[in-house]
Order: C-alpha cells, then structure tokens, then sequence
C-alpha cells in the first residue's frame, strides 16, 4: 500500500516532469496539414490533462492528479513516438 507521503512524492515527481515536458517539446517542421492537426490535438490533450491533474492536486485527490499527470505526459511521449513532436531527450521521452 502506497503511504500518502509517497503518493505526494509520486504527484510532485510526475508534474515537474511533465512539465519540462510541455516546455521542451515542439511540433515538427514540415508536417503537413493532416499530421499538423494531429500533433496539436496530442498537444491540447496533454495540457488539458495537466490543468486537470493540478486541479485534482488543488482539491486534494491525489491519486487521481497522478493519473492525469500520466496521461499528460503519455499524450506527449505518444507525439513523439508518431513522430509530430521533435524530442531528443531519452530520460523525458521514449523516442522512437
């Protein structure tokens, strides 16, 4: 059973790590209109759950702010993959 000093940790953990994410991760250049559509929505997505998971944190769910910060920063690690976001870093992002 996870304590809730350790869920605390896991929170902080993974919004600074998505932030740094949403700050480091960039659309690529020469994307044409269907994978430009493509890669905003996996952006909207990641920040929308972001705001959500700071939400949670703000009200006190924990546990559910560190789902949306997971799905946060799996929207943007799924941008990499399909390669509609330029990434380099290899301990932020799975790159492909």
């Amino acid at each position: 059973m996870v304590t809730e000093k350790e869920l605390k940790e896991k929170v902080e953990k993974y919004e600074k790590l998505t932030a740094k994410g949403l700050k480091e991760i960039k659309l690529k250049k020469g994307l044409d209109a269907k994978d430009k559509a493509i890669a905003e929505d996996f952006l909207s997505m990641a920040k929308n759950y972001f705001n959500d998971a700071k939400y949670f944190k703000e009200h006190g769910n924990l546990l559910t702010s560190l789902a949306a910060f997971s799905y946060a920063h799996a929207w943007l690690d799924a941008g990499v993959r399909a390669k509609v976001f330029e990434a380099t870093d290899d301990q932020l992002f799975t790159l492909p």
